[in-house]
């Protein structure tokens, strides 16, 4: 009942070898596991010596790590009352919690988990969402087909608290329920609206992520906001630093001044004790990608919130537009934060630029260095998404433990001096593991799909375990431009032709449900994926989830990643790959300008700025450029034991320098040192 078994493979490895098979059909959910598994099976794992003994290591463990002094609590210049609350809308802690859409969940699942490993206290709160984002299949044309399975609450790790909360939503009193998540040291909690005294639209609010009409999704982040900052009193959670993680969550600083205003205090004195006490992150680079209502709308839905904090509609006017006086100007979500907080950063650099020059109008200035918004890089959180293998590499090669709960990763500078035969060695491991990994998904996919025998054994033995490996997994918005290698088909063939240097890649990613757009791209890729001049060495794999992107990370020896710049606010998925050995080809874009020193991987393009098509052909051109020339040169180019050495130094370099900056260790610290930290000298009574 506590998650912290969703990052530690000691605890893993002890559920897994009750019944390996049940293990991965249930996608790794413990509960579902002891719920399914027959109790002669369950009786026989007890006998086992090995499972009595993954068992008592894995509780050893667990003490252990939840017991020791954690880094924050030996930081004497940081404050030791403080107490974050943590706002997002939704959370990947494991693919068994299907409680995410992409990025922004798995950001906010690897906050809270390093939170929990330096000992942060903080608080989180979210929404408890009847069947998540959605299950992806392809039909046999590539269309995407959306699937909606309910969540079991009783195979789902959440204890509820006993306590509702009644959130005012317009002229409903909508009743949640709260949950709780145990993750590690932090509780995470969870508002359920699907309750019998609710009215049937009410119900809704908390059934799926990000779907439905944006009066639906307004609802919705009324009672994110207001619902969840109610539900923080109620549980005493008593905050005294809050961190809006995105727009979503913009009245819960509403809600928090209606509150100080019922205590005595004036409007004026209400918000700025708000502000003060506020940091928001906001994570999209492009104007289209922030929630924008009229005023009328938000009235409607939050006037027992403003009218209980004494704000008029012409307050929330100049709350949310950047221009209060224009009344054609919709409000704006992230305006709104903006406007009630006072700690304001974009998740890289590059986007903390492109963030201060769009929003001069908001805070009434002409230069963007005016503009007081800051940056703190995303990072990942390395004991979720390193592989044990890769692990146990580095303690016994480079002598250190990268899983150490410490934001100040040093010992990756050793990655350096590894044997490098036994470093290719631990790839060819991976990959091959990812492989076998691809051929169960791709068999599923086509078993399902009715496949004939020859079909079934063609897709069970796709793919080369000695084949470069080049991956990219990530949502497919169109911005994202997954089909950028496609641009030249002629070109592609002949790079993928040649059997003695193999190539694959291996694609995955979701769109929105909505987004036909998007899903056109994956339609587009799954038809090449199935033309015979390609197939077997492009290929497509359905439901991208924690799981599938775990198994990208570790097996791939390059991630590719093409957005259109500056679009991608940071991205993530790259920063996973060096802890494995791999190494990034990416735009210079989101978090990889920072990384990027030309030694440890390769970027694609230039920063000049081009009209939408010359970029795409630019962009499409390097792209070939870099793979014909470096990539596959580089791989394929052995001594005489059969090490591409100018890879490997490449790929070690990947790691010694990428690994330690980019884990959200370090960008949990970053914001308990430059964000919390200020926030709690000047924090509301």
């Amino acid at each position: 009942m506590n998650v912290w078994w969703t990052w530690n493979a000691t605890a893993s490895r002890a559920f897994a070898a009750i019944d390996p098979v049940l293990w991965d059909a249930t996608k790794h959910s413990p509960l579902e596991l002891l719920e399914r598994v027959q109790k002669s099976t369950l009786a026989a794992a007890c006998e086992e010596p090995g499972f009595r003994l993954a068992l008592a290591d894995a509780l050893i463990h667990r003490a252990q790590s939840l017991n020791a002094t954690p880094w924050y609590r030996r930081q004497a210049k940081l404050p030791q009352d403080l107490r974050v609350a943590y706002f997002c809308s939704e959370y990947a802690i494991h693919e068994s919690m299907q409680q995410y859409s992409g990025g922004l969940g798995v950001l906010a699942g690897d906050h809270l988990k390093s939170a929990s490993d330096l000992g942060v206290p903080l608080t989180a709160v979210g929404l408890l969402y009847e069947h998540g984002y959605y299950q992806q299949q392809f039909a046999q044309d590539g269309t995407t087909r959306v699937l909606y399975p309910r969540i079991r609450r009783e195979t789902m790790p959440i204890v509820d608290t006993g306590h509702r909360v009644a959130c005012p939503i317009g002229s409903s009193l909508v009743y949640a329920r709260i949950w709780k998540v145990a993750v590690g040291r932090v509780s995470l909690f969870l508002l359920d609206a699907d309750l019998a005294e609710n009215k049937p639209e009410d119900r809704l609010l908390t059934e799926g992520l990000y779907k439905g009409e944006p009066q639906l999704r307004l609802r919705q982040q009324v009672l994110l906001g207001v619902g969840g900052s109610m539900a923080l009193r109620i549980v005493d959670a008593s905050p005294t630093v809050y961190h809006l993680n995105e727009g979503h969550a913009a009245f819960a600083a509403i809600e928090r001044c209606a509150h100080l205003v019922e205590r005595g205090a004036t409007k004026e004195q209400a918000m700025s004790s708000v502000r003060a006490s506020t940091a928001f992150t906001t994570h999209t680079p492009v104007p289209a990608g922030h929630d924008r209502y009229t005023v009328d709308e938000v009235w409607s839905y939050l006037r027992p919130t403003l009218e209980r904090a004494q704000c008029s509609r012409a307050d929330l006017a100049a709350l949310g537009r950047e221009r209060p006086k224009d009344e054609a100007e919709p409000l704006c979500m992230t305006v709104v934060c903006l406007r009630l907080a006072s700690k304001v950063n974009g998740v890289a650099k590059l986007h903390g630029e492109v963030s201060r020059a769009m929003w001069t109008g908001a805070y009434g200035v002409k230069s963007a260095a005016s503009v007081p918004i800051s940056s703190i890089t995303n990072g990942v959180h390395l004991p979720t998404w390193m592989h044990p293998l890769a692990r146990d590499f580095w303690r016994t090669q480079a002598g250190f433990d990268p899983l150490a709960p410490e934001p100040n990763a040093a010992g990756w500078k050793k990655a350096l001096d590894v044997d490098r035969a036994a470093f290719w060695s631990m790839r060819c491991a991976l990959r091959a593991q990812l492989v076998a990994f691809a051929r169960v998904r791709l068999a599923r996919a086509a078993a399902r799909r009715g496949a004939s025998a020859a079909a079934m054994d063609a897709a069970q033995s796709m793919l080369r375990s000695d084949a470069l490996t080049i991956g990219f997994a990530r949502r497919f918005a169109t911005y994202k431009r997954a089909p950028l290698l496609l641009h030249d088909l002629e070109r592609l063939a002949k790079l993928l032709s040649n059997e003695k240097r193999p190539v694959q890649f291996l694609y995955a990613g979701k769109a929105h449900p909505r987004d036909t757009g998007g899903q056109e791209l994956a339609q587009q890729i799954y038809q090449l994926a199935e033309n015979p001049l390609f197939q077997g060495k492009i290929v497509l794999l359905e439901e991208y989830d924690m799981e599938v992107g775990r198994a990208l990370v570790a097996g791939c020896d390059v991630w590719l990643n093409t957005p259109l710049r500056p679009h991608e606010a940071s991205g993530t998925s790259g920063m996973k790959v060096p802890l494995h050995g791999g190494i990034n080809c990416s735009i210079l874009d989101g978090w990889w300008p920072e990384a990027f020193d030309g030694d440890n991987g390769w970027a694609i393009g230039d920063e000049r700025e081009l009209p939408r098509e010359a970029r795409d052909r630019a962009d499409a051109e390097s792209l070939y450029k870099v793979l014909e020339k470096s990539v596959v040169k580089e791989f394929f180019t052995r001594d005489r034991n059969g090490l591409p050495m100018q890879w490997i130094d490449r790929a070690l370099a990947s790691a010694a320098t990428v690994s330690p900056v980019f884990s959200s260790h370090r960008m949990v610290a970053d914001y308990c040192e430059k964000s919390y930290r200020m926030q709690a000298t000047k924090r509301a009574r």
